[in-house]
């Protein structure tokens, strides 16, 4: 989940400074008066083709206090079951696997992609962002972020600063966000890049708890988030605004994945061993981000890029396209596309080789690896009376590994190493 969560701490320092932008248009339609509390409420339905299911719910709550003084609180529950990858590979023969928490194994069939089938995990987030005036043309804007699951706690605090030029048609923006996560894995974490014990291996019980608990680290660890943000929103016309950001988040402390391996295997592609796998201690990341807004007669188009570059030699980019069509003056459907492209970590290997010997970093996480993705759906929404509005979206969701220029030695070449992950996403959210 920390993936996730660091999605998570940078949505919240983007909406911070998407309020800033967002206030003095809101402010011009009733100046100085406080307006009634708005809410919003979604249920999000998210599965993948017998991996990963998650529901998800969301409660959002917002009150101009008058004079842009604004309070806005979220309230976020999901739960996720399933079926997650290992990150080992397959192989002709039924493979057997411990389970991250020591307690018990799994058997994989042959030529199945190895899956932990007990996933499972509640979360819990929580979000508070207040925004206000503090000097002419200058809004600020500070949140607390909390988030936990059951191995998880997650905090940040983002602040933000915007500045209106040209009446009001420039504005610059500036927020920074500090967030500190703490993991503590139930079973423990690895030892880097150790072996994975089997009770089968083991005439006793006790000799078995031993090896393993070889294998674990004690106590929790953490790791700590800086991100900044730079932002440009450009009113080009009555129709069109521009806006350009720039990104940069340096992570330091615990980025390995406790629950994922690696098979190491020989020159005719066998299994040999299963090891943990081990990231380096930091990482930096930049990205810089342009999106465009076209209110045309009948709806509005929204198109944005996206490209993020880090020390890990990921480079990304992302396409996002929108576009609201009103099919009445009460409904509308919205068409999405979005499409991603993401290289390879310079430290992702989808295997090791017996004969290689051990590198210092190592992952076969498919989502640090080389692939493509793209979302495809629409929304639907209807508005009511007194500004409310209910809305229906259906999208559909493929990520397709890809195969980073390595060798495939024996059997191997025979399996699925690159299994594309299909998912379908449903959401129903209602405005009032």
């Amino acid at each position: 989940m920390q993936l996730n969560q660091s999605k998570n701490i940078l949505g919240a320092l983007a909406a911070a400074t998407c309020t800033l932008i967002g206030t003095p248009a809101a402010a011009q339609q009733a100046p100085g008066a406080e307006e009634p509390w708005k809410f919003d409420t979604a249920i999000l339905y998210y599965g993948e083709s017998e991996r990963v299911t998650a529901v998800e719910g969301i409660f959002s709550a917002s009150k101009d206090f008058g004079n842009e003084h604004i309070f806005n609180g979220k309230v976020t529950i999901d739960g996720l079951t399933g079926a997650s990858a290992t990150g080992a590979v397959a192989q002709p023969t039924a493979q057997t696997f411990t389970r991250p928490s020591g307690k018990g194994e799994y058997q994989i069939a042959a030529g199945e992609t190895p899956l932990d089938d007990t996933f499972r995990d509640t979360r819990v987030q929580l979000n508070g962002q207040w925004t206000q005036p503090v000097w002419q043309d200058y809004r600020v804007s500070g949140g607390l972020h909390l988030s936990k699951e059951y191995d998880y706690l997650s905090m940040a605090v983002n602040g933000a600063l915007a500045k209106d030029f040209n009446q009001r048609n420039t504005t610059v923006s500036l927020g920074l966000s500090y967030a500190f996560d703490s993991i503590d894995p139930e079973g423990g974490r690895p030892v880097a890049l150790s072996s994975m014990p089997l009770r089968t291996d083991f005439a006793s019980e006790e000799e078995y708890q031993q090896a393993f608990d070889a294998t674990r680290l004690a106590g929790s660890d953490d790791k700590n988030t800086l991100d900044l943000l730079l932002g440009l929103t450009q009113v080009i016309n009555r129709r069109t605004i521009m806006q350009l950001n720039y990104g940069l988040s340096v992570v330091d402390g615990y980025l390995t994945d406790p629950f994922k391996v690696l098979s190491v295997v020989n020159t005719l592609g066998l299994t040999e061993d299963i090891r943990y796998e081990n990231r380096p201690d930091s990482r930096t990341r930049h990205n810089v981000f342009w999106q465009t807004k076209y209110a045309m007669d009948s709806g509005v188009a929204d198109i944005s890029y996206r490209f993020t570059t880090d020390d890990w030699d990921i480079n990304s980019h992302t396409l996002d396209s929108r576009l609201r069509y009103n099919l009445t003056a009460n409904t509308y459907i919205q068409p999405h596309f979005r499409y991603y492209q993401q290289s390879a970590a310079e430290f992702y290997q989808p295997y090791l080789l017996t004969a290689a010997g051990l590198p210092e970093f190592a992952s076969a996480d498919y989502r640090i690896g080389e692939m493509t993705a793209y979302t495809l759906g629409f929304k639907y929404g209807i508005l009511l009376d007194q500004g409310k509005e209910l809305a229906f979206r259906l999208e559909y969701y493929q990520q397709v590994p890809k195969n980073a220029g390595f060798e495939e030695p024996g059997v191997l070449q025979e399996l699925d190493l690159y299994p594309s992950v299909k998912a379908v996403i449903a959401q129903v959210s209602y405005r009032f």
